[in-house]
């Protein structure tokens, strides 16, 4: 299986506060998109996940530490480590990183959802499947 534990962003201008910090809200966008391109990188596309087998994701727990700020036109690497695939639940380790220094952790829980009622469901089997590949060939990667 791949590396699709890294996922590289710039930070524009937009990203950023008055001071040219990036704003607080917008380090779980960057991780919601490390998680999509991770997701990506392991053979599953979002949108198709939604036609067929009818499922979407949803944020049910997120805890952040800060540790450093983020500038305008730094070049971050948010690292992601699947740690754990329950029953609905895909629990992951990410980190925002500028060169080796890391600049906020978080502990992201999603769940599968059905995305007609929105109501709690079973991770699809070959979902679950490739996650346990991935988790037993990451035993050796270190964590965030």
């Amino acid at each position: 299986m791949p590396d699709c534990t890294q996922h590289h962003i710039r930070v524009y201008y937009e990203d950023t506060d008055h001071g040219g910090v990036v704003y607080h809200a917008n380090y779980l966008r960057f991780m919601e998109r490390a998680r999509t391109e991770m997701l990506r990188c392991m053979g599953f596309e979002l949108d198709a996940l939604e036609r067929d087998p009818g499922i979407i994701f949803a944020v049910r727990r997120a805890s952040l530490d800060f540790r450093a700020p983020a500038r305008f036109n730094d070049h971050l690497r948010i690292e992601s480590r699947l740690q754990a695939v329950t029953g609905a639940r895909l629990q992951f380790e990410q980190g925002i990183f500028v060169d080796d220094r890391l600049l906020c952790k978080g502990d992201i829980e999603v769940v599968c959802l059905e995305s007609g009622r929105f109501r709690p469901t079973a991770l699809p089997r070959v979902l679950v499947e490739a996650a346990h590949i991935y988790l037993s060939s990451s035993k050796e990667r270190k964590s965030v």
